[in-house]
């Protein structure tokens, strides 16, 4: 094979000791802490590793041309971002969307401004613009992780105008000042936007709030970069290389240890967990790339290397291949979608650097295409690499364009809770009209809501719940006419015992209480304490959780418990009955039932009633049923 053939390149020129060996460790951050959730609940930090990294390399390449030719030519600085950037992205959004109209319709809503927004590095605007949240779980969106890219391409359209200004400076700290006051004032603005109470997803992905890695990698390069050329050929004595490296390990220990601990979206990651990450990510570039650095060296590893190298590619294709596979396995095989994801991104993002970015980023698109199917150099290979990707491209390219076309404008998750919400909504439009002024309900005995006492209308019976006790509502109703039901989405257990409190309070609390709420959040013994105080000498029955969210099987142990100590307190096991459903009893998300869904709901709920009746539970009332 020739020394121009795409497989065989020469080295890169831009690399800088140590640098791919921190983009491995950077992107090993972001797929823990995204394909293995809780390992590193703080591996979100490897973006803002990645911002440092990329502001110092991408300042010092242009200062090392500044340096060689006295000018920085934008052009062809942009045109050099593009084939870095573009050919790995266009295959990833092809592909990815592809495959999601094959295998889950719901990872297509908003399907063309995700599309639009990642292709236009302008992705983490069009999210902010659209509602998106970027901590939900319920509805990710396929392409959310193009936010960063897109940071950083808008960024890298004013660093060569600001850098044309301040290399006309002498003194290199003076240089610097410009990107150190942009960086601080990006910074102290993700402060004070998070402590005002502004939406954490605004705060994220703005690029107001979310620059100053980038920024003071910029500063850093231009306080050390080219330029010092009496120092370019010193090696460190070791002295000097002992504290490199222990500046390393203390940068490296500081990101440890942020990544093991802090909580996404939580006030101190804002306040002044990125910020410090930032800075211990700027102090390790700084001594890794010292020349002659052992600690450098150490990090030039070939494993590390070489997924440094690639880490580009391994960090687009994770997060839409990761809810692809989830579609495919998270039922079947829960446990195998992280290391399935991992496995699929490697090897994918392996052929893409090899056949597709190296070949362009160095030769443009046209010749790379002319290189690759040269015939008098096709190889076994080289013929069958072409061939796959030609019917990826052919299949894919059409089928992007038809998802895009009929993408659906919301989730199946989302079209069950809508309808519980027009179920519920109908019931009060009924009632008013029934009887305009009525307000709480006197049962049998004339009291509101009196302990054991029945309806004529069916169950007495009052439920308080979340999304899925919504969007089970209609089959609620059906088995239980007369039930009153109050479910909000995205409620947890606090709020809920706040509403028993007060409905206890105004007396409309009736006989039996259900109560569902445990798949938003933790629960605690306390709090089903207190609920149990405003039920009083109520029936209560609690409903576990089903959902792939770290706290639910605690949430289900907790309840059990409390429902075996607690005579008059039964469990209602939703976990157990739709873990042995069809598929089909859910929504897309796993978590809301669909109508067949709803009905098993019903059911276990009416399991737990009859438990009730048994000897020693209740006061051995029968609670009417269709």
């Amino acid at each position: 094979m020739t020394q121009t053939s795409p497989t065989r390149l020469h080295p890169r020129a831009d690399r800088l000791g140590g640098l791919d060996g921190l983009r491995a460790i950077a992107v090993g951050l972001v797929l823990c802490y995204h394909l293995f959730p809780g390992a590193l609940p703080g591996g979100f930090l490897g973006v803002d590793v990645f911002f440092v990294i990329s502001g110092f390399l991408i300042t010092t390449l242009l200062l090392r041309e500044h340096a060689g030719t006295g000018r920085i030519r934008l052009g062809h600085f942009w045109r050099r971002r593009a084939r870095r950037l573009l050919p790995a992205l266009g295959l990833v959004l092809v592909v990815s969307t592809a495959l999601a109209l094959l295998i889950d319709r719901d990872l297509l809503v908003g399907i063309g401004r995700q599309i639009s927004g990642a292709a236009l590095f302008v992705s983490n605007w069009t999210s902010i613009v659209g509602g998106a949240d970027y901590f939900a779980r319920d509805a990710p969106e396929l392409f959310r992780n193009t936010w960063s890219l897109a940071i950083e391409e808008q960024y890298y359209i004013v660093l060569p105008l600001i850098l044309l200004l301040v290399v006309r400076i002498r003194g290199r700290a003076v240089r610097a000042l410009p990107f150190m006051v942009l960086g601080a004032a990006s910074a102290l603005l993700m402060m004070v936007l998070a402590a005002a109470g502004t939406d954490p997803t605004r705060v994220y992905f703005g690029s107001d709030t979310h620059t100053f890695g980038l920024a003071f990698g910029a500063a850093l390069a231009l306080l050390v970069g080219p330029g010092a050329r009496a120092q370019v050929h010193e090696r460190p004595g070791a002295m000097a290389q002992l504290a490199l490296s222990a500046t390393t390990l203390a940068g490296l220990g500081t990101l440890g240890w942020l990544a093991a601990t802090l909580p996404e979206g939580s006030p101190q990651s804002f306040a002044w967990g990125f910020q410090l990450a930032s800075l211990a990510a700027l102090v390790t570039v700084w001594s890794v790339t010292r020349p002659g650095a052992w600690i450098g060296a150490v990090l030039d590893a070939r494993p590390l290397r070489w997924i440094g190298e690639r880490s580009y590619g391994i960090y687009l294709w994770h997060w839409p291949l990761l809810l692809i596979a989830s579609a495919l396995f998270a039922t079947a095989l829960p446990q195998g979608v992280g290391a399935i994801t991992l496995v699929t991104t490697i090897g994918i993002a392996a052929v893409s650097y090899r056949y597709v970015e190296e070949p362009v980023r160095r030769f443009g698109l046209r010749r790379s295409l002319a290189m690759l199917l040269r015939p008098a150099k096709a190889t076994p290979q080289r013929r069958a690499v072409v061939a796959v990707m030609a019917a990826v491209l052919v299949v894919s390219a059409p089928a992007t364009v038809f998802a895009v076309a009929t993408a659906p404008t919301q989730t199946t998750a989302a079209d069950a809770v809508e309808r519980g919400k027009a179920a519920l909504d109908a019931a009060a439009e009924s009632k008013t009209a029934a009887d305009p002024d009525a307000g709480v309900e006197e049962h049998a005995d004339g009291e509101a809501g009196a302990p054991g006492s029945l309806s004529p209308e069916g169950p007495d019976m009052s439920a308080i719940g979340d999304s899925v006790m919504l969007a089970s509502l209609p089959e609620l109703e059906e088995r239980f006419p007369g039930i009153t039901i109050d479910a909000a989405v995205s409620r947890g257990m606090g709020v809920g015992v706040e509403l028993a409190s007060e409905q206890a309070g105004g007396g409309s609390v009736r006989p039996v209480l259900l109560v569902g709420l445990g798949t938003n959040g933790p629960v605690g013994a306390e709090e089903l304490d207190a609920l149990r105080a405003s039920a009083g000498d109520r029936q209560l029955v609690l409903v576990n959780a089903h959902a792939d969210r770290d706290w639910v099987p605690s949430v289900n142990e907790t309840l059990a418990a409390y429902a075996d100590a607690h005579r008059g307190v039964v469990l209602a096991d939703w976990e157990g009955t739709i873990s042995a459903a069809p598929n089909t009893a859910l929504a897309g998300d796993g978590i809301h039932p669909n109508p067949s869904g709803g009905e098993l709901y019903a059911e276990c709920v009416q399991a737990a009633l009859d438990e009730l009746q048994q000897p020693g539970e209740g006061v051995g009332f029968s609670v009417p049923r269709r």
